[in-house]
C-alpha cells in the first residue's frame, strides 16, 4: 500500500495533459475601450458609468459598471451583414472564420508616404515573391503602421472634426476593391483585418472593398493594434466578437499566437 501511495502522483502527474501555452508568444491585437477610443465622426463612441465601487455593508468589496457603445468603433468587426442583405450577422460568423492560421502583410512604407493609399493586388504578389502563396482559407492582417497614431483622432484618421461634414475629411489607407476582389476570387481568404478605421481608405464613397468582401462573406476586423510586433508568417490569430444577435458588428478583442521557430 505504501509503494502504491508513494507512486500514485507521479502516474497522475504523467497521465495530465500537457498545458498549453504558446512558445511563441502571444500578442495583444486589441485596443481597449475608453473615453479616447476612436469612432466614426458621426458616431457619439463609448461611455463607461460608474454603478458601484464600495465596500459593501456586509464587508465584501463590489464594483460594477454599465456601458455603451456603437457597434463599430474601437477594434472591432464588421460582419458581412455590415454591407450584404443576407450575409451573416456577428453572432452567426462560423468560428472557424474568425480563428485559424494568418499572414501578415506589411504596407507601412507606401501608407506613411501616402494617407490616401490604396492597398493593391501587387502589394500581395510583391509580399508572395518574398514569402509564399497565400494560403486559401488564410486570415490576412495589413499593416498600414497607422496604430502608432492611436489615439490621436487627427494623426489616425486625418481630422478631428465630428459629425457628417467630418466625413469628407477622412484620409488614412485601405484596401483597394480590386485587391478585396483577388484576395476573395484568387485566395479564397477568410477574413481580412488592418489598423486603419475602415477597410476602405478614408475617402471612399461607395466603400467597395466592404461591398466586395462582405457579399462574399469575408468579415474584416478594423483598428487593429500591434502588427509591427508579428511577423510576416507562422500566425494564429483568435478574434473572437461581442455576439450580438442581429449585430452588424462588435467589439473584439482579437489575439495573435507567434509559432516559435
Amino acid at each position: 500500500m505504501f509503494a502504491l501511495v508513494a507512486i500514485l502522483p507521479i502516474v497522475l502527474a504523467a497521465a495530465a495533459p500537457a498545458a498549453i501555452v504558446p512558445k511563441g508568444g502571444i500578442v495583444d491585437l486589441s485596443h481597449p475601450y475608453d473615453a479616447q477610443t476612436i469612432f466614426w465622426p458621426t458616431e457619439s463612441g463609448f461611455v463607461l458609468e460608474k454603478e458601484h465601487d464600495e465596500l459593501t455593508e456586509k464587508g465584501y468589496y463590489y464594483r460594477s459598471n454599465r456601458f455603451s457603445s456603437p457597434e463599430h468603433g474601437g477594434t472591432h468587426i464588421d460582419a458581412p451583414a455590415h454591407f450584404a442583405k443576407d450575409g451573416n450577422t456577428v453572432d452567426a460568423i462560423p468560428l472557424d472564420q474568425l480563428v485559424g492560421s494568418a499572414v501578415m502583410v506589411d504596407v507601412s512604407r507606401k501608407c506613411l508616404a501616402d494617407r490616401d493609399y490604396r492597398i493593391a493586388i501587387d502589394d500581395f504578389r510583391a509580399w508572395e515573391k518574398v514569402h509564399r502563396e497565400i494560403p486559401s482559407r488564410s486570415i490576412v492582417l495589413l499593416r498600414t503602421g497607422f496604430a502608432r497614431y492611436w489615439p490621436d483622432r487627427k494623426k489616425y484618421l486625418g481630422t478631428d472634426e465630428r459629425g457628417a461634414a467630418a466625413v469628407s475629411e477622412l484620409h488614412f489607407p485601405g484596401l483597394d476593391p480590386a485587391a478585396a476582389a483577388w484576395l476573395v476570387s484568387e485566395r479564397k481568404i477568410k477574413a481580412v483585418g488592418l489598423d486603419t478605421a475602415s477597410i476602405d481608405y478614408g475617402q471612399s464613397t461607395g466603400f467597395e472593398a466592404h461591398v466586395e468582401l462582405m457579399t462574399h462573406g469575408v468579415p474584416a476586423m478594423e483598428n487593429l493594434a500591434n502588427l509591427d510586433r508579428l511577423p510576416p508568417t507562422g500566425i494564429t490569430v483568435v478574434a473572437l466578437p461581442m455576439k450580438i444577435a442581429g449585430g452588424s458588428g462588435g467589439p473584439l478583442r482579437a489575439i495573435a499566437i507567434i509559432e516559435q521557430k
